[in-house]
């Protein structure tokens, strides 16, 4: 059995949690910062492995342009915003401008073991997780997909999907918020663990009903329906957001405006590809275990 980087990206976001847990008193307010960088950095092999592997059992032809795309474009996407909004500091002359040399490092660190891992990743994957894996033969023309309601299409499932997960991190959410722009001490990790226990589980029940659904009504865009129902959590989040900074904050000005919607953007960024990815690695297991549909709807 293969192991993928959408399996493992809740596993490490508990290694991370318990990690500024256990030197939350001992270390300096970036500790949480700090691990996760490192935990992405050592896992970009598995990175690698699973889309080198997974492009290939789809008998993809670009793989260097799979493995470019999955070596940059998330930590491109962040680094870039991170630069622009460290390029207004830096022009306000404000205290959270961050040292030239920091972010040097951090490209480094990027450049040097991020993506080698990841070619390397990609390699072993192609060779040891190409093989295909689908049990049946598959039509290279589309089917013509038959008419639904209007609650099934896929704008409203992707809408619908994200309700119940942002519903069980709604509380856990203002108190983060609370203590990132109040400039507040964040200590309750082992309550955010359980929240984020509660998420993971809220999640992939609520995939494999969705996922169940679509199949039943022979859509086979369940892949990407999972997803973005997924994805759709962090919508809801950064909607909060808003609200929040409206109604909980005193921000005002071109650059605490900026700062705020600028890393709440990035926050949901991770927090959209997490809740997608791991709804998708959920929506699976309906695909070959079509019984696991009772339990979610027991749970």
């Amino acid at each position: 059995m293969s192991v993928s980087h959408c399996e493992l990206a809740p596993f490490l976001l508990v290694l991370t949690i318990t990690i500024a847990h256990t030197r939350t008193r001992a270390c300096s307010r970036g500790t949480v910062v700090s691990a996760s960088i490192i935990c992405y950095m050592l896992t970009s092999v598995v990175a690698g492995y699973s889309s080198g592997g997974y492009y290939m059992r789809r008998e993809g032809k670009s793989w260097i342009k799979t493995m470019f795309l999955t070596a940059t474009l998330f930590p491109t996407t962040i680094g870039v915003s991170a630069f622009v909004l460290n390029f207004g500091a830096k022009y306000y002359d404000a205290q959270s401008f961050i040292p030239f040399g920091t972010m040097v490092i951090l490209v480094a660190l990027w450049i040097f073991i991020s993506v080698p891992l990841t070619v390397v990743g990609t390699i072993f994957g192609r060779h040891w997780n190409g093989a295909p894996d689908v049990p049946c033969r598959i039509s290279l023309v589309p089917r013509h997909l038959p008419d639904k309601p209007w609650y099934m299409s896929p704008t409203v499932v992707a809408c619908a999907g994200g309700l119940l997960p942002f519903a069980s991190i709604f509380i856990e959410i203002y108190f983060l918020f609370t203590s990132f722009w109040h400039y507040k001490y964040y200590y309750v990790y082992g309550f955010l663990l359980m929240t984020y226990v509660i998420l993971l589980l809220v999640t992939s029940c609520v995939t494999i009903v969705t996922a169940y659904f679509m199949l039943n009504t022979e859509d086979y865009r369940w892949q990407w329906m999972a997803f973005f129902s997924g994805a759709s959590t962090a919508v809801y989040v950064y909607l909060y957001s808003i609200y929040y900074y409206y109604t909980r904050t005193q921000m005002s000005g071109f650059l605490q405006t900026s700062f705020y919607f600028g890393y709440v953007g990035m926050f949901c960024l991770g927090l959209g590809i997490l809740c997608g990815t791991f709804r998708f690695v959920s929506s699976r297991l309906v695909s070959s275990r079509p019984d696991l549909t009772l339990l979610a709807s027991f749970v």
